[in-house]
């Protein structure tokens, strides 16, 4: 299986949720969209425990079958699909999680997030 992390279920394995864990060892690929990765580094910047969060960051993207997603000009069609699908179905998700989504979509892989608005988007594989 060919994943991509949402920023919640990143937390949910660092934190050693046992199902997470399971799950992202079990991939083929990992992948953490920049997007998360962004959203990661926010959260550091404005915590207690920066310095060793980005450790461990560092460390989790060194593992081999681990890899930064990014965007590129494909990418973009993806995004305005989306966007205009949930403005038709008038369900609109947060502009990062439509970015996530774009890439996810994109690159063929299996979300792995919590948040239930991506249930907006039945044509995302989730996990």
């Amino acid at each position: 299986m060919r994943l991509a992390l949402d920023t919640n279920r990143y937390t949910d394995l660092c934190r050693g949720d046992a199902a997470v864990v399971e799950t992202v060892e079990l991939a083929d690929e990992v992948w953490l969209p920049f997007i998360v990765v962004g959203e990661l580094r926010a959260g550091f910047a404005v915590g207690s425990r920066g310095s060793r969060n980005e450790s461990f960051l560092r460390r989790f993207l060194l593992k081999a079958g681990v890899s930064v997603l990014y965007a590129d000009d494909q990418t973009t069609h993806h995004y305005a699909n989306i966007y205009r699908q949930l403005r038709k179905q008038g369900t609109p998700i947060p502009t990062n999680d439509m970015w996530i989504a774009a890439l996810v979509l994109q690159h063929s892989l299996a979300l792995f997030a919590r948040d239930a608005h991506f249930d907006h988007l039945p044509q995302l594989v989730r996990v």
